[in-house]
Order: C-alpha cells, then sequence, then structure tokens
C-alpha cells in the first residue's frame, strides 16, 4: 500500500451557492429579493481541505460517504480528478448532504443552511484501519465522532500526527479533543469547553488537558496557536473577500502543509492564514483552493 501524507475522514457536501446583494432581512425591502447568481459547488470541511492538500502535492486520501446520486457522483469526481485516494470512501444508496450558501456580495460572508440524511453517517465499521495506519498525518472532523475517535485513536498507535476540524460541542467533544495531537478549534470552541471568555484563558485552561498543539481559528482576526505554554498569535491576510465559504478548511490545510514541513509555528499559522485569505478572494469551497505559488508568493509578503 501506498503511503500517505495526509488522510482526511470526514464531511463532504454539495453546495448551492446563492450570491445576493446583502442579507435578507424580515419585515423589510430585502425580506424578497433576486439572487445575483447562483451555482452548484462540490464542498465538505474535509473534503475541500484534501482537495487543497491533493493540489499542493502532498500523497491524499479521504474516507467519507458519497451517496450514489448525481450530488455524490459530483463529489466523488472532484476528489477524485484531483488524485486523491478514495478506494477505501463508501458509497451508499440515498446518502446526502445539502447545503444552501448565502452569500453577501458586499463582503463575502456567508450564512449556510444544510440538511444530511442517515445514510451519509460515517460507521466505525467503514474506517480502514491499514489505510489510517498508513498515513503521516491523519485528519478528523467532529461531524461522526465515533468513526473519528477510532481514527485518531488507530492513528496516534501508528505514531502519526492527527489534527481536527473540531465545530461543535457534544458530550464526545472533550474525548475527541484528547485524541488527536493537534486541536483546531472554531473560535467559539474553546470558551464553550472551558467556561472561560477570554480566548486565550481558554487555550491555557485546554492546555491542562491536552498537551499538544491547540489553534483557534478567528477569521478576520487572524489565528492562535498554543505551542507548550508560548501563545503565537498572527494577523489575517487583508484581501477584498468575496466569498468565505471554505475558508476555515483551506486554513486546516495550509496548517497541515506547513506542519508536514516541520516550519516553526509562527509559520505554520502564516502559511494557514495566506491560504485562508486567498480562498476568500474566490467562489465556493473546492473551487476556492489556491495554488501553492500563491500561497507562497502572499506568505513572502509578510
Amino acid at each position: 500500500m501506498r503511503r500517505l501524507d495526509v488522510l482526511g475522514i470526514g464531511e463532504n457536501s454539495m453546495d448551492d451557492v446563492y450570491r445576493l446583494p446583502s442579507f435578507p432581512q424580515p419585515e423589510t425591502a430585502t425580506s424578497k429579493m433576486r439572487v445575483n447568481s447562483r451555482a452548484r459547488l462540490p464542498g465538505g470541511q474535509v473534503a475541500t481541505a484534501m482537495r487543497a492538500c491533493a493540489a499542493w502535492g502532498l500523497r491524499t486520501g479521504y474516507i467519507g460517504v458519497f451517496g450514489d446520486d448525481d450530488h455524490g457522483r459530483m463529489v466523488r469526481t472532484a476528489l477524485d480528478n484531483a488524485g486523491i485516494d478514495l478506494a477505501a470512501a463508501p458509497v451508499r444508496h440515498g446518502a446526502n448532504r445539502h447545503a444552501a450558501i448565502l452569500v453577501d456580495e458586499r463582503t463575502g460572508d456567508r450564512i449556510v443552511l444544510w440538511d444530511r440524511e442517515p445514510a451519509m453517517t460515517l460507521q466505525i465499521d467503514d474506517i480502514d484501519c491499514e489505510l489510517v495506519s498508513s498515513a503521516r498525518l491523519v485528519h478528523v472532523d467532529d461531524t461522526d465522532e465515533a468513526a473519528s475517535l477510532l481514527a485518531a485513536r488507530l492513528a496516534r498507535q501508528a505514531g502519526a500526527i492527527v489534527t481536527s476540524d473540531i465545530e461543535h460541542i457534544r458530550p464526545s467533544t472533550s474525548d475527541l479533543v484528547s485524541a488527536v495531537t493537534v486541536a483546531i478549534f472554531a473560535a467559539h470552541v474553546p470558551q464553550a469547553l472551558t467556561g472561560h471568555t477570554d480566548v486565550e484563558a481558554a487555550l491555557r485552561a485546554l492546555r491542562n488537558r491536552h498537551q499538544g498543539m491547540l489553534c483557534v481559528t478567528r477569521g478576520e482576526r487572524g489565528a492562535l496557536l498554543l505551542v507548550g505554554d508560548t501563545l503565537y498569535e498572527e494577523p489575517a491576510f487583508s484581501v477584498a473577500a468575496i466569498d468565505t465559504t471554505g475558508a476555515g478548511d483551506v486554513f486546516r490545510a495550509g496548517f497541515i502543509y506547513a506542519l508536514l514541513r516541520d516550519e516553526a509555528p509562527d509559520r505554520l499559522l502564516r502559511w494557514a492564514n495566506a491560504a485562508a485569505a486567498l480562498a476568500c478572494t474566490r467562489p465556493g469551497a473546492m473551487d476556492s483552493v489556491p495554488a501553492l505559488d500563491e500561497v507562497r508568493k502572499l506568505v513572502a509578503s509578510r
């Protein structure tokens, strides 16, 4: 079996992206508005991150459930065309994860409305233990936590790095945080896990139960990374955003790419922020992945 650089385990999605003059508001003139443009594009947090990793030359695999309908085939084809190993990704009848994404054209901000069929659930029996053990790094999300927990623990046993995309608070979230080596959180999660309103205090409280890297993404405010007792803060790059969909996923891909290159902590954040910023300058999730040379150029500009 070919040794993978990175294996992603988690969500994929079919996204209908609606670009609007502004976000609708009830009881105002904007409660009804014409859509400026719409597009059907492949996405999903882990699928998008893996699409970026593959585009930047990493040997990449993905395990997530695909539907057997046109949506599922479109997402699978996008990943397959990127050279991603999909041999362990199951295909199921009735599996569908669909999102309607509203994008405010003035700011690039987006709102995601989604639905997911039960058949999309990744089960622990879907995890290919041999493939997990073949990867230098395994990246998991918190969508199907039982499968992610199993994969994280198997990867740790094999000596791999395990990174994460943690966006929600569930009964097993603390277990998932403990299982990974690099916990990457959405902005609100550390405070919710610890009760600290200050993000730095929240990360330092999490240090008491997790000795690996702790990272939090903060959108236009950049990102924070706690390594040991040292806190690194890196501002976001200033760009003209047209669509923030997928920016967090591409951030994680940038982090993974730099981590596998043994970059210093401040460079890890700079790479990740640069990749995410460039993703904001183009529409969609997978379609927003920038070229590696673009990321290098933006990193070098700071």
